[in-house]
């Protein structure tokens, strides 16, 4: 199975040693396909997502978010999540017609 759309979000890991704590930024990339969303460490069925929504933090970043049966995962990502988003709803839609 092929990937329909993919978006790239950010994942933040922090080190702290006894003088300081430094943060970098890891880019990962999410991927959609027919029947789950697959990111770096989750995969989640598509029949478990209900929803994908996205607030903006400042200029083109903010947090896209998965509304799941397990709660809700939050990513960070700096460009526009939307293609992504729409491309769900389709998929989604196609799916329930399906059923």
């Amino acid at each position: 199975m092929s990937c329909i759309k993919t978006q790239s979000y950010v994942k933040v890991e922090r080190f702290v040693n006894s003088i300081e704590q430094t943060n970098v930024e890891k880019e990962k990339t999410m991927e959609l396909y027919e029947d789950k969303i697959v990111t770096a460490l989750d995969e989640f069925k598509l029949k478990t997502v209900f929803d994908i929504s996205y607030r903006t933090i400042k200029g083109e970043e903010g947090w896209l978010y998965l509304h799941t049966t397990k709660g809700v995962f939050p990513y960070i990502v700096k460009t526009d999540p939307y293609p992504f988003i729409e491309a769900f709803r389709e998929v989604q839609k196609t799916a329930a017609e399906e059923e």
